[in-house]
Order: C-alpha cells, then sequence, then structure tokens
C-alpha cells in the first residue's frame, strides 16, 4: 500500500525524493517522510502527518537538505497506528534508517523481545519494531548484510525495505518479500522505487527485485544477491514513458483516465484479435486447455472483482461452462474446491494485490491452472501464475480505478468468445460478429459517451447533495450496478448499495424516502420489461429513478441512452456513464478525486 523510492547520485537527492513520492501519493497519502545524508555525511530525518506539501514545507526550512546525494522517502497508508507525525516514516536508530511497505505479522513478539533488550518505542509502528530490530543485529554483526539477513529471517509477514546505514553514506539497501519493489538504473545515479511511474522522469530501465534477495545500491553500481550469493539479474525497460504517468492537462488523473479508454480498449484487444477472430498464439497461451475445463473460478478483489462478475455471465452464455467469482480475501479461507481439472483466473491491476496473489498460490498447491489478468510487467501475480494475459492500459494513477475494468473486461469478453468456439458452443461467423462489435463498435460507444460528458455532469448536480444512494440491475445490469454503486461511494463518500432489482422488494426497499435516487441500469433486452416493474416500485415511493438503456424507460424520471451495441457488451459504454457520473458527483462534491480518503491504489497488505 505504501510508497517507496531512494536515489543516490550526483543530483540532490532530495529533489528526486519528492519527485518520486508525489508520483506515488496513490498508494497511501496519509503521511510521508524522508531520511537522506547531508554534504558532511550526516543521517537526517524529516517526516510529517497528512499530505506530501507537509513535508516539502518542513524541507524548505532545512538548508542540509539542498546538499543531500543519497536518501530513502515513503508516502503512508496507515496500517499500524494512526496517521501522525510520529508514525510517519522512515523510522531507525542512530545507526541507521528505513522505509517498508508491507506488514510485519509478529510484530508483538518482536516487540517484547526488544523491551526485554532495553529499546524503547515512540510510534505504533511494526515498522519502528523492525528498525530496532536491525539495529540490534547490527551492533552484533558491524555488517550491513549480515545484520539485514538477520532481520528477514525473522520477520513474518510482507515487506519491501529500503535501509541508510549512518556509517555507509553512500550506499542503500533494498530487500522484499511479498511487496514490490525495483531498482531503477540511471547514469552516475541509481534509484529503488515501489513503482517505475516513481522513477519515469529519470530513468525507464530497472531490476525486478524477487522475493529474498538483497540489492546494494551506489551511485554507480548494483548489485544483487541472493542468501549472500551474487546473481545477474534480467535488465527490463519500462513500456510507459513519463508523459502517460502525468495528468496531461486533464484536472484530475480519473478524468484523463476514462478519455484513454477508447484507446487502451483498441491496445488491448489488437494483438489477439486476427481476421476478426480470437488469437492468442503470440503469448503461448494454451488455450485448447479451455475446451477441456470443467470449471472455471474467477478470483478478485473490489473493481477487479466486479470485471470478474461481467466475465462470468459471457462464459456462461456464450460457453455454458460453470463460472465462480469468488472476491480474494475470502477465498483461501473458504477451503474452495478445486482440483486439475479446474481453471482460475486472477485479475489484478497491479499484479501485487496481497489477497489475491495468496488465492493464487492456493490455487497451485491444489492442482489447478492458473491464469493471471494484469497491468503490470513482471508483477507478483504475473511472475508466478502459470499463464498470463497483460492488459494494456499504461499506468493508472486514480485511486478509482477506470480504464483497469474496461481493459479487464474487454480481455475477458474476448477470452469468452474463445472458449466458446473450442467448445463448440459458437460457430466461427457468430464469434466474428461478437468481435466485431467488441473490437470495432465498442471504443466508438464507449468515445461517443465520453464525447456527452454533460449529460451525465447535470445528473451529477442533481444528486451531489444526497447522502444515500441505491442502484439496482438485473443479470449484467446487476453486476454493473455494483461496480457503478463502488466507484461513486469510494470518491464522493455518498452511501450507496447495489441491488439485484428484484430483491429490493425483499426488505430493502422499507430504505427508499421521497426524492432518493435510484440509479436503474437497463441494457438487458429480456429483463427490460421487469425494470421498469421495478423502477414503478421505487418511484412510487418519491424515488428519482435515472435510468441507463438503449432508449427512453418511461418509468424512470430521467434516461440516460447510451449507444446501439451487441447487448452482450452494453456494459462497456454503460459503465463509462457511471464512471462518469461518480467523477463528477465527487468534484460537485469537493472531494479529493483521485486521493479518496482511507484509500489506497495498489493493495499490498492483507
Amino acid at each position: 500500500m505504501c510508497g517507496i523510492i531512494g536515489y543516490i547520485g550526483k543530483d540532490n537527492s532530495v529533489k528526486h525524493l519528492i519527485e518520486g513520492l508525489r508520483a506515488l501519493e496513490y498508494r497511501g497519502y496519509d503521511s510521508a517522510g524522508v531520511a537522506f545524508f547531508d554534504k558532511e555525511n550526516a543521517l537526517m530525518r524529516v517526516k510529517a502527518e497528512g499530505r506530501l506539501a507537509n513535508v516539502e514545507a518542513k524541507l524548505a526550512n532545512v538548508p542540509e537538505a539542498a546538499g543531500s546525494h543519497c536518501g530513502i522517502g515513503h508516502t503512508r497508508w496507515a496500517t499500524h497506528g494512526a496517521p501522525s507525525d510520529t508514525n510517519s516514516h522512515p523510522h531507525g536508530t542512530a545507526a541507521l534508517q528505513i522505509v517498508h511497505n508491507g506488514i510485519i505479522e509478529n510484530h508483538v513478539e518482536l516487540k517484547a523481545e526488544l523491551v526485554a533488550l532495553g529499546y524503547t518505542f515512540e510510534s505504533d509502528t511494526d515498522t519502528e519494531i523492525a528498525a530496532k530490530l536491525l539495529d540490534y543485529y547490527y551492533k552484533q554483526e558491524s555488517n550491513a548484510p549480515d545484520a539485514i539477513s538477520r532481520l528477514t529471517g525473522r520477520l513474518r509477514g510482507s515487506y519491501a525495505l529500503g535501509i541508510l546505514f549512518e556509517v555507509e553514506p553512500n550506499k542503500i539497501y533494498a530487500v522484499r518479500k511479498d511487496s514490490p519493489l525495483i531498482i531503477g538504473i540511471g547514469k552516475g545515479e541509481n534509484f529503488i522505487a515501489s513503482d517505475i511511474t516513481a522513477i519515469l522522469r529519470s530513468t525507464r530501465d530497472y531490476y525486478q527485485l524477487e522475493e529474498g534477495e538483497l540489492a546494494t545500491v551506489t551511485a554507480d553500481s548494483i548489485e544483487i544477491s541472493c542468501n549472500g550469493k551474487q546473481i545477474v539479474k534480467e535488465r527490463k525497460t519500462a513500456l510507459w514513458d513519463v508523459e502517460a504517468a502525468e495528468r496531461g492537462g486533464y484536472a484530475h488523473f480519473m478524468l484523463k483516465e476514462i478519455h484513454e479508454e477508447p484507446e487502451a480498449m483498441i491496445k488491448t484487444l489488437r494483438p489477439r484479435i486476427k481476421d476478426m477472430l480470437p488469437d492468442f498464439s503470440d503469448e503461448k497461451l494454451d488455450t485448447s486447455a479451455l475446451a477441456k475445463v470443467e470449471r472455471l473460478h474467477i478470483v478478485a478483489c473490489g473493481t477487479a472483482m466486479h470485471a470478474g462478475l461481467i466475465a462470468r455471465g459471457l462464459f456462461e452464455s456464450l460457453a455454458r461452462i460453470p463460472v465462480e467469482v469468488e472476491i480474494a480475501s475470502e477465498f483461501r479461507y473458504n477451503d474452495p474446491i478445486i482440483d486439475e481439472s479446474d481453471l482460475v483466473i486472477i485479475i489484478s491491476q497491479s499484479g501485487e494485490t496481497a489477497d489475491s496473489l495468496a488465492a493464487l498460490r492456493l490455487a497451485k498447491e491444489k492442482g489447478a491452472h492458473t491464469l493471471a489478468i494484469v497491468n503490470v510487467t513482471g508483477s507478483s501475480i504475473a511472475r508466478e501464475a502459470d499463464s498470463v494475459l497483460y492488459t494494456l492500459a499504461g499506468p493508472e494513477i486514480a485511486v478509482a480505478s477506470t480504464k483497469a475494468y474496461t481493459v479487464q473486461t474487454s480481455l475477458l469478453s474476448l477470452l469468452a468468445v474463445e472458449c466458446a468456439m473450442l467448445r463448440g458452443r459458437i460457430n466461427e461467423s457468430a464469434a466474428r460478429e461478437l468481435v466485431t462489435e467488441l473490437y470495432e463498435r465498442a471504443p466508438k460507444a464507449v468515445a461517443e459517451m465520453i464525447d456527452r460528458a454533460d449529460e451525465v455532469k447535470a445528473i451529477a448536480e442533481e444528486i451531489k447533495t444526497c447522502e444515500d444512494l441505491f442502484f439496482i440491475g438485473r443479470g449484467a445490469d446487476y453486476y454493473l450496478s455494483s461496480e457503478g454503486s463502488l466507484k461513486l461511494k469510494e470518491i464522493s463518500y455518498i452511501h450507496s448499495e447495489a441491488y439485484a432489482a428484484g430483491e429490493l422488494k425483499h426488505g430493502t426497499i422499507s430504505l427508499v424516502v421521497p426524492g432518493i435516487p435510484v440509479i436503474a441500469l437497463c441494457t438487458v433486452p429480456s429483463l427490460i420489461e421487469k425494470m421498469g416493474s421495478n423502477i414503478r416500485e421505487v418511484t412510487a415511493r418519491g424515488a428519482n429513478a435515472i435510468a441507463v438503456s438503449f432508449k427512453d424507460v418511461p418509468e424512470a424520471n430521467k434516461t440516460v441512452i447510451i449507444p446501439t451495441i451487441d447487448p452482450r457488451l452494453a456494459f462497456l459504454p454503460a459503465v463509462t456513464v457511471l464512471q462518469l457520473l461518480a467523477y463528477y458527483t465527487s468534484v460537485a462534491r469537493g472531494c479529493d478525486v483521485d486521493k479518496p480518503r482511507n484509500l489506497a491504489k495498489s493493495v499490498t497488505v492483507e
């Protein structure tokens, strides 16, 4: 969840740390801090509760920061201890400072040991415990790599650590387990970072640090070892450039990313389509296995899980294969029934989602084939899955996911068509027709809804003062309602719930009061008549019903009409409406669109 950055080189390190932390704030923004060596090689620390600007304000009064050549920084999503100056990272002692992303699960027993050894603690964090345990081992070993090895041998949980030792002002140490960390490769300067976006202004080249590997980084060298043995790493180059990770004139990253959806859909689909039929051969994906799979499990969290629900409808209706969609945080604890005949699809934008990674490992233990659908090349889930399909969305910075959902559902739709063909459920003609709609019509339909954003903005103005709201739908529209509700609540802070429309009358309709908005999704032709009845049920009780459909819905107070498209793909322009509604409602309420409270983009803790 948290963001880590480190710089060593000829330039001012604090400048690079702040620049990197600004790019990493989507990973957490409860507090931030930096530790650095000044020009006299004294180890200093500055940190503050709140946004990065608070640290910058403090640094303005620290002239020593101008002469720094080496440092580490951190932006925090609070787990242990409330956001505060004291709980902010870095943590350490006179001998060392560390920054940490992850959770140390055995922190209580480690703290008891350290207290018995005479250590005292200022913060409520598990990170300070790790720092002081490292201090203890360093005093015994007088050797940084050995002390770090002893530390990591004691830690249970997940961590990515960036470490400075007071006696080594020309080195940064980095180590990881279950939390992402890369080593950026520059010229006369090098970096550590949680994410490539933090260093794109300086370099696109990096090494991916693997589990248990220790990196020793100087301005001119990078040494990576495992269990004391040096190893040679593959040099990687990011596909993204710095412009892709910046706002580009848009008011917010979320709005920019919604506008990028049509192009992202085409980029993701183009390499997998030949003669308007699915073709995954370039990715060495053995799709023939789909013909023999007895059951699919789709496992994901949040928005990715909602993408899985859309995919469930397509796989079941097109390929007639049973699909279970499961929340990753529950999957591993429910003793799932999986065997070698099953395929488990793990969906994650970041490829580092802790719950999804744990689910992947469990599925592999049970013998199932695993397929990852992720956006980040070389991420943990991508590396550990048996097969991987990358969505080519480019960086998504806003915490509320938009284009990731669109490309995930687009790719899953194409995979469902492939599965249906392999299982003999549809012929080439029918498949080609649907793929043409997906590749040619759907991006245009999404673009058309973006061009008509003012219609949605007007509705946002209507609902901006509401504190409660319902989304309803049937079939695929219910799955879509779940995503629309999540998007609205996470960035506008309006209490919102999604319901299968037919279930309202079984209790929840008691909450419908005059004036409450009800967003009714009506894109499944066979269910529109039923939806009309459900809309009448809420309008009879004074609700302000707003429909989203191919045509006017007379039972509703207002209808947003989406472009004509194959109804099986109607979720694509419809979700654009819901994303825009969440965005403009958040703006109208004066919320921080890209950085909603209590949330972070990359969820690397359970």
